[in-house]
């Protein structure tokens, strides 16, 4: 994980699926939960959706805050 990667969490929308055009960061947990039981997509969209379900699983979801206002 980058420090990036956390800004890209409240700026990049989902491209696709039930949730397209909603942050990442927004996404709901149990969205992301299933994400882990059938696999993250390769590339960028699976490394952020995987990192935001640590940090959602995690309860860490507060880093997040700061970052919203920037």
């Amino acid at each position: 994980m980058q420090a990036e990667d956390l800004q890209l969490l409240v700026t990049r929308e989902m491209p696709f699926g039930k949730y397209q055009g909603r942050l990442i960061a927004d996404l709901p947990d149990d969205y992301l939960a299933w994400f882990s039981r059938e696999g993250f997509p390769k590339g960028e969209i699976g490394a952020l959706l995987a990192l935001m379900y640590e940090i959602d699983h995690n309860d860490l979801k507060a880093l997040l805050v700061p970052l919203r206002k920037k």
